[in-house]
């Protein structure tokens, strides 16, 4: 049984799922057995602490109820009251006799007077003095006070009681140690290891007296030595190589030294019992993955033996044999997918000839697709090598397809394919020369394949199909003018394989296209100019992600009041190779290839910021960005340009978007529809350029702008030229009739400006006032800018212009 079979990886899958079931089980109830161990162990240290103060208090009422009766011994307090030197054996007699009968290690008597006046342990008794002075006032208010006392490191139970007859005329002092004696009647009590301890900063902890042996204790000083600060919760010790549960319990603080008490319970013992279970699980885990294997196997088997038939079945259906027999008896799911081959089956063979027609033939046009088109070709160039000829192709784009396209719709579009279709057909059916193939690429592209052709039939051809596309086709009740840029392609000329060849015919034809001339023939200096204007695309591309492009600004001016009130957005290339690169060095490729709509959302969203900029200042500049003819063609330019406006908090009153006459007729539909959601939108627009273009006024009229841009050219010789003027003139006119506002370009000298002004122009930008600059210093440049001081010019001569019609 090889693991790759599905047999073996239902076993797997079915003995993987069980054991991690029975391991996962295992492990639940293993951590359970150590919660419930640890919990158990808890609330018995818990406990254990509770007896252990327990045993605290009886040895403290054992020592107070001997003080007691010794403090109203009526001898003792008399002996106590005379003070006198003959009295003092009598007063150690009974305060040694008094301590054997209770087990005190030491018992004292202070005087009225506040000093140790006979005690059984001179040297203990001066180590307690401190601690037994500050229990006198407790003692006397309560009748007796007990705690705890540390001499050299060893812990002791004290209690003090007041002596009264009936002031009080003296204090009794009894201690008790806290040693192995306390710890060994707690394990007696509780079963818990007890270790007594006392702490001393400088020399740490101590073990006083403990149930376990001494080299266990010393190993749990350790520990307890190596942490870092006392814990509070219930902590682990390895103890006789045993792991312990302990509790540190403090019993008393005695100046800077403390006694503790550790109680500690074996893990080891409390799981005990758990264990024995644990074992029988896991037997019991290990009997049923065993059947469970013997189950998994014959299951498996039950359900991948049919399957390994209907593959069986499966490779003959991929040979072609359909007549297999299939065992469709099974009433389950692989009688059900036995069903479903036998009808897939019938299914492939009625496809497979649907299949092939369709691999190799256009829906649309019926004609052959480029699969089919590649296999003519390649047919025809193993002949051509065979009988040492040659072969052309030629590849057609049809031109303004894809505005017919989008303004008709696509069914109009669909039916102008078929047209061209048959009009191609009928031209190459007349063809005597040559046998021609016409076929559709793709889109709106054709091909032409010319075996045993020369040049100038391709040539011939070509032209022919060029004069065929140029009459104007007629589509429900349309008449559609469209035409179409040719390339031109020949073995062995130019290439020796199918798809080298049509890649070829490809580059010439874009060729054709750009130079709007009918067909061209292919040449490797074409695709010299195509591999540089990929890499210049890729230039441009990289150039925003590098950061290599720079806004430029060219500030506006108010005739009136020589104040800055806009600036012109411009952008430069900073190459990191090139160095600065001018715009008409890039910006005619960037409209071609469809880049300017990419560099026309960098320009926005800089000169957004630089609107933030200006008005953090307190400067509201309008800034104008130019628009090109994609843009307007771009439906989703307003909806993208009121993202920009709310992201950057900025009104539409901020921009003026520029457009150029040529820009709005390439297609005034889309263009309109544009510039409406703009102005709609509250943003100015502004028409680039004006007076050279050829739009109509009447259409001009109509559209929403704001305002007039008259273009340098006719500004620029004002000076000198009499008819300039009069254009310049008429032009400023002309927008205030009809209600726009009227900037000059190309203010170059103070004279120009003045008989601009004279002239009631409303605003200008030129060389004269400033050249562009990088955007971040036009605010210096504004506190720097003084407008020129208003002079007197004489009265307009009158002047005479002929116009030639």
């Amino acid at each position: 049984m090889h693991f790759r079979s599905l047999e073996s990886r239902i076993v797997t899958l079915f003995l993987a799922l069980i054991v991690a079931v029975q391991v996962i089980g295992l492990l639940v109830i293993q951590r359970g057995i150590d919660s419930n161990a640890r919990q158990s162990i808890s609330s018995e240290l818990n406990n254990g602490t509770k007896v252990f103060r327990r045993l605290l208090d009886q040895n403290a009422q054992s020592l107070r109820f001997g003080a007691r009766l010794l403090a109203r011994d009526t001898a003792f307090v008399a002996a106590i009251g005379n003070n006198d030197e003959d009295d003092r054996a009598t007063i150690e007699s009974a305060l040694a006799n008094s301590g054997r009968r209770i087990k005190a290690t030491m018992t004292m008597l202070v005087s009225a007077e506040r000093r140790v006046s006979v005690s059984t342990n001179s040297i203990q008794a001066a180590a307690l003095e401190p601690l037994v002075l500050s229990m006198l006032d407790p003692a006397e208010q309560g009748d007796g006070a007990n705690g705890i006392a540390i001499v050299e490191r060893r812990p002791y139970q004290i209690v003090v009681m007041p002596v009264k007859a009936p002031i009080t005329i003296g204090w009794i002092v009894m201690t008790f140690p806290i040693d192995r004696q306390l710890a060994t009647d707690m394990r007696d009590v509780s079963s818990l290891h007890t270790t007594i301890l006392t702490h001393d900063p400088k020399s740490g902890w101590l073990a006083v007296g403990s149930t376990f042996l001494a080299p266990s204790v010393n190993a749990a000083v350790q520990q307890l030595q190596a942490m870092p600060q006392l814990p509070v919760d219930p902590f682990d010790l390895t103890v006789e190589s045993n792991k312990y549960s302990a509790r540190l319990l403090s019993i008393g603080q005695d100046g800077p030294q403390s006694a503790s008490v550790m109680l500690a319970r074996s893990i080891d013992e409390a799981t005990e019992d758990y264990q024995r279970l644990e074992r029988w699980l896991i037997g019991l885990t290990l009997a049923g993955i065993a059947v469970s294997a013997l189950v998994s196997v014959l299951t498996a088997k039950r359900i991948a033996q049919p399957l390994s038939e209907l593959a069986v079945t499966a490779k003959r259906l991929e040979q072609g044999d359909y007549q297999g027999q299939i065992d469709v008896t099974r009433q389950d799911e692989i009688g059900a997918l036995a069903h479903a081959f036998d009808s897939m089956r019938d299914g492939i063979a009625r496809r497979e000839q649907e299949i092939s027609r369709l691999a190799y033939r256009d829906t649309l046009t019926n004609l052959p697709n480029r699969a089919q088109f590649l296999r003519l070709l390649s047919e025809a160039l193993a002949e051509a090598r065979k009988q040492d000829g040659s072969v052309f192709v030629l590849m057609m784009d049809l031109d303004r397809f894809k505005h017919v396209n989008d303004v008709m719709g696509q069914s109009f579009g669909d039916a102008l394919l078929r047209q061209v279709a048959d009009r191609l057909q009928k031209l190459l059916a007349g063809q005597r020369h040559v046998s021609p193939q016409v076929a559709r690429l793709g889109g709106d592209e054709f091909a032409v394949l010319l075996p045993e052709a020369t040049l100038e039939q391709a040539r011939g051809l070509a032209s022919d199909i060029a004069q065929a596309l140029e009459t104007p086709l007629s589509l429900e009740d349309q008449m559609v003018d469209i035409g179409a840029g040719i390339g031109i392609a020949g073995y062995p000329a130019h290439g020796a394989d199918a798809e080298a060849l049509l890649s070829m015919a490809e580059v010439a034809m874009y060729a054709a296209k750009l130079r709007n001339d009918g067909a061209v023939v292919y040449d490797s200096s074409i695709d010299k100019a195509s591999e540089q204007s990929l890499s210049l695309l890729t230039e441009l591309r990289n150039a925003i992600e590098r950061n290599e492009f720079r806004l430029f600004v060219q500030p506006k001016i108010h005739f009136d009041t020589g104040e800055v009130v806009g600036a012109e957005a411009l952008v430069r290339w900073v190459h990191p190779e090139r160095g600065n690169v001018f715009p008409d060095q890039f910006i005619p490729f960037a409209e071609q290839t469809g880049f300017i709509r990419k560099l026309t959302r960098w320009v926005l969203e800089q000169s957004a910021a630089l609107c933030q900029d200006l008005e953090a200042a307190g400067l509201h500049v309008k800034v104008s960005v130019n628009l090109s003819t994609r843009d307007l063609m771009d439906q989703d330019l307003p909806t993208k340009f009121r993202e920009l406006l709310e992201r950057r908090r900025l009104s539409a009153s901020s921009f003026c978007l520029e457009i150029t006459e040529s820009a709005i007729m390439d297609d005034p539909v889309r263009a309109e529809q544009t510039l409406a959601r703009l102005h709609a939108m509250g943003v100015e627009l502004s028409i680039d350029d004006f007076g050279t273009g050829y739009s109509s006024l009447a259409y001009l009229k109509r559209l929403p702008v704001n305002e007039l841009k008259i273009d340098k050219s006719f500004v620029l010789n004002m000076e000198s030229d009499a008819g300039d003027v009069m254009i310049v003139r008429s032009t400023i006119q002309l927008g205030h009739n009809l209600g726009l506002r009227v900037v000059a370009e190309g203010v170059e000298s103070e004279a120009v400006w003045h008989q601009l002004k004279s002239m009631n122009c409303d605003q200008g930008q030129g060389y004269y006032m400033s050249r562009p600059i990088p955007a971040d210093q036009l605010l210096l440049w504004m506190q720097q800018w003084r407008a020129p001081e208003p002079v007197s010019l004489p009265a307009p001569a009158a002047a005479s212009l002929t116009l030639a019609k």
